[in-house]
C-alpha cells in the first residue's frame, strides 16, 4: 500500500514578497508584482517590464563566502528552503538518510553564464571564475540545500522548463509514496531577468511587448499577447503522513494525485487539441479519486499567451467535463508573472493555501472575455469558497505537462 504524503512546511521568495505570508497576502489582495525592469538598462529592448523580486537580501540566509559562490537562482532556492525547513520544524527530527532534496530550475545560473562569458571575451580565459561551473549548473541548488540541511536521502534536480517545480513536487511525492524517503525538500527557483534572458524570450515571440504593467499579464483575457517574466524561488516540505503525525507536525494539506505527460508535438507550442495536458489532469484526478460533485479550485498555468490559455481551457473541459464549468479557476501569474522553473512550486503553495483558508486568489487585469476561454477565472477580486480539492497545472517548452491535486488535511 502506498504511503500518504502531506505538506508540513513552505517557503517562498516571489515578486509579491520574500516569504509565504507576504506573498499570499499579495495574491489575495490582487497585488500586481510587475513593474519596470531595474536589473539592466532596457533602452534597446522591446520588453521593459518584468516581475522582479524586491528587497531580497541573501545575507539573511547565508554568509558572504556562500553568496560569492552562488548564482541568484541558487540564493532564492536556499532562502525558500531555509524558510520551509524552519516552518516545518523537521530539523533534527529525521534521520539524514531519510531526508531528500528534489529542487529544479528551468535554466539555472544564466546571469553567471553571461558574466563569465564577458570576462572570457574581454579579459581572456584566465580571468574566468573557478566558481563558474558550480554557480551555473542547475543542480547546484539541490547540492547546496542538501549541505545546508544535512539531507542525505534521495536527491534529484528536475529540469522540464516551466513544468520544472511541479514535476519536482510530483516526483518527490512518488518517492515518499514508495518508501524511499520520509521527507523531501522540494520546489524550484529561477533568476532569468537578465538582458539575454529577456532578449531570448522576446525574440522567440513568447513575451508580452505591452510595457504597461497593468495591462501586460492578462491570462484568459482576449487582449493577452504573451507572458511577463518573473523570478524567485519556492520550496515545500513533503512528509510521509505517519512520520508527520508522530512528531506533532502541523499539516497544511495532502498531495493526492500527480500526472506527468508530454505532447510530443512541438518545441514551444502546445498540442492544439490539448491531448497532453488533458491526460495529465486525468491521471492526477483519477489517482486522487475526486468525485464528480466535488468543489474544485484550479490554479491554472495561465501564462497570458494566446495559445496556452485557449489550450488549457479546452483541457479543463475535456478532463473534467461539467465540473470545469463550475470550478473556480485563476492564474496567479497575473500577479507574479511567469517564474519559469519556480512557478509550479509557487502555484502549489497558492493552491494549498486557497484550500486551507477557503479563499481563491483572483486573475487580475481581466477585462475582455474571450469566446475560447469561457470558464470562471475569478476575475480581479478574490473569492471566498469552501473548496474540496485544489488542482495545479503546469506546461513547459518541450511539450512537458504536469498536474498536482491537493486535498485538505485530515
Amino acid at each position: 500500500m502506498s504511503k500518504r504524503v502531506v505538506v508540513t512546511g513552505m517557503g517562498a521568495v516571489t515578486p509579491l514578497g520574500n516569504d509565504v505570508k507576504t506573498s499570499w497576502d499579495g495574491l489575495v489582495s490582487g497585488k500586481n508584482g510587475i513593474g519596470q525592469i531595474t536589473k539592466f538598462d532596457t533602452a534597446d529592448y522591446k520588453v521593459k517590464i518584468a516581475a522582479e523580486v524586491k528587497d531580497f537580501h541573501a545575507a539573511d540566509y547565508m554568509k558572504k563566502p556562500m553568496i560569492r559562490k552562488t548564482d541568484l537562482f541558487c540564493q532564492y532556492a536556499l532562502a525558500a528552503a531555509a524558510q520551509a525547513m524552519e516552518d516545518s520544524g523537521i530539523g533534527g527530527k529525521i534521520a539524514p538518510e531519510r531526508l531528500g532534496v528534489y529542487v529544479g530550475s528551468g535554466i539555472g545560473g544564466i546571469s553567471t553564464f553571461v558574466e563569465e562569458c564577458t570576462k572570457l571575451n574581454t579579459k581572456g580565459p584566465r580571468r574566468v571564475s573557478p566558481f563558474f561551473i558550480p554557480k551555473l549548473i542547475a543542480n547546484i541548488a539541490v547540492g547546496n540545500i542538501a549541505i545546508a540541511h544535512n539531507a542525505k536521502g534521495p536527491s534529484l534536480c528536475i529540469v522540464t522548463a516551466c513544468s520544472t517545480s511541479s514535476n519536482a513536487i510530483g516526483e518527490a511525492y512518488r518517492a515518499i509514496q514508495n518508501g524511499s524517503a520520509d521527507a523531501i525538500i522540494t520546489g524550484g527557483a529561477e533568476a532569468c531577468i537578465t538582458g539575454i534572458g529577456i532578449a531570448g524570450f522576446t525574440n522567440c515571440m513568447a513575451l508580452c511587448e505591452t510595457n504597461d504593467p497593468e495591462n501586460a499579464s492578462m491570462p484568459f483575457d482576449k487582449r493577452r499577447s504573451g507572458f511577463v517574466m518573473g523570478e524567485g524561488g519556492a520550496v515545500l516540505i513533503l512528509e510521509e503522513y505517519e512520520h508527520a503525525v508522530s512528531r506533532g507536525a502541523k499539516i497544511y494539506g495532502e498531495i493526492l494525485g500527480y500526472g506527468n505527460t508530454n505532447d510530443a508535438y512541438h518545441m514551444t507550442a502546445p498540442q492544439p487539441e490539448a491531448e497532453g495536458i488533458t491526460n495529465a489532469i486525468k491521471q492526477a484526478v483519477s489517482e486522487a479519486g475526486i468525485p464528480s460533485d466535488a468543489k474544485l479550485y484550479i490554479n491554472a498555468h495561465g501564462t497570458s499567451t494566446p495559445l496556452n490559455d485557449k489550450t488549457e481551457t479546452l483541457a479543463f473541459k475535456k478532463a473534467l467535463g461539467e465540473q470545469a464549468h463550475v470550478a473556480l479557476i485563476s492564474s496567479t501569474k497575473s500577479m507574479t508573472g511567469h517564474m519559469l522553473g519556480a512557478t509550479g512550486a509557487v502555484e502549489a503553495i497558492a493552491s494549498i493555501l486557497a484550500l486551507k483558508n477557503g479563499i481563491v486568489p483572483p486573475t487580475i487585469g481581466y477585462k475582455e472575455p474571450d469566446p475560447d476561454c469561457d470558464l470562471d477565472y475569478v476575475p480581479n477580486k478574490a473569492r471566498h469558497a469552501d473548496i474540496d480539492y485544489a488542482i495545479s497545472t503546469s506546461l513547459g517548452f518541450g511539450g512537458h505537462n504536469a498536474c498536482l491535486v491537493f486535498g485538505k488535511a485530515k
